[in-house]
């Protein structure tokens, strides 16, 4: 299985994740809503269309489009966000349909924030809790349109992915800066949880879970040893040579995010997740430690 078709692979993951699969041998192309990138087959998103004729070759497929987070969570984001996400898995969904039947693999992007706040449970594929709010019920959503169907043709594994650190693009440039300004203190009371993972160690899940046909159902892409927020701070800061940060109180990273039009969920709610799946196949994590991944990246 050599031919990867990665949707929404112009985004920091796709790129990245495209040129790792490149590297292992694989042959890569891209689907983007973007008409002017030349390196890409145009879609929507939402309907058929020539693009679908790459399908007929087509071993892998892997599912990142979604209209980003990182916004304010108004009534026309919220429609963009849920649409985007079940309309490109859907019309997905019909374009394998109508595509020639052959053994195939299909990953879907989700997300680690499926689970609930937890600053001391871990929240494992087995034992974690899903609980009800905006978020969360974008994840639901999402897997269930993407789990609608099965046949025994396709192989189909949802990615439940935490932040993914790398230099460029996600949320570690943006950690970066703060910590350069003087403002990389803990963020609320800094005792939230994050769950993260090096960007060399999810393309290498990637590639794990694609060879490993055992492996199927919804994935938790994240290192094993998540961390307190004032830790991941501390530690970002030590890399970078600050030996201080100031912190931001939630009532000023409320005024913040309404300026820079965000939402503070994306720093305050806690993400404890645990990749149990990966590690009960085998999977071993080059960067497992928060201190020696921010090294790497710094």
């Amino acid at each position: 299985m050599k031919n990867i078709l990665i949707a929404g692979g112009s985004g920091f993951l796709g790129k990245q994740l495209s040129e790792y699969l490149l590297e292992k041998g694989f042959q890569v192309s891209i689907l983007s809503r973007n008409k002017k990138d030349t390196n890409a087959i145009y879609w929507d998103g939402k309907n058929l269309g020539k693009w679908t004729e790459t399908l007929n070759e087509v071993d892998i497929l892997i599912n990142l489009s979604g209209k980003s987070v990182d916004c304010r969570y108004n009534s026309k984001n919220r429609k963009e966000i849920l649409d985007s996400r079940i309309d490109s898995t859907n019309i997905l969904q019909s374009a394998l349909d109508a595509a020639p039947k052959k053994q195939r693999l299909w990953l879907n992007a989700s997300s680690a924030t499926i689970y609930i706040h937890a600053e001391s449970q871990l929240m494992s594929e087995s034992s974690g809790i899903i609980g009800d709010d905006f978020s969360m019920n974008i994840c639901k959503k999402w897997e269930a349109a993407f789990f609608n169907k099965s046949d025994d043709n396709t192989r189909k594994v949802s990615l439940r992915t935490s932040i993914v650190l790398g230099n460029t693009g996600g949320a570690f440039p943006k950690i970066k800066h703060i910590c350069s300004i003087g403002l990389g203190g803990h963020q609320g009371n800094g005792k939230q949880m994050v769950s993260w993972i090096h960007i060399d160690d999810f393309c290498a899940a990637v590639d794990y879970i694609i060879k490993h046909k055992e492996m199927v159902g919804p994935i938790n892409i994240t290192a094993p040893k998540p961390v307190r927020n004032r830790h991941l701070m501390k530690e970002t800061r030590s890399a970078l040579g600050w030996k201080w940060g100031i912190p931001q109180a939630a009532v000023l990273l409320e005024i913040g995010a309404l300026l820079l039009g965000t939402e503070t969920e994306l720093l305050l709610k806690s993400r404890n997740v645990y990749p149990e799946t990966l590690l009960r196949h085998g999977f071993n994590f080059k960067f497992p430690y928060i201190k020696n991944a921010l090294q790497n990246l710094i």
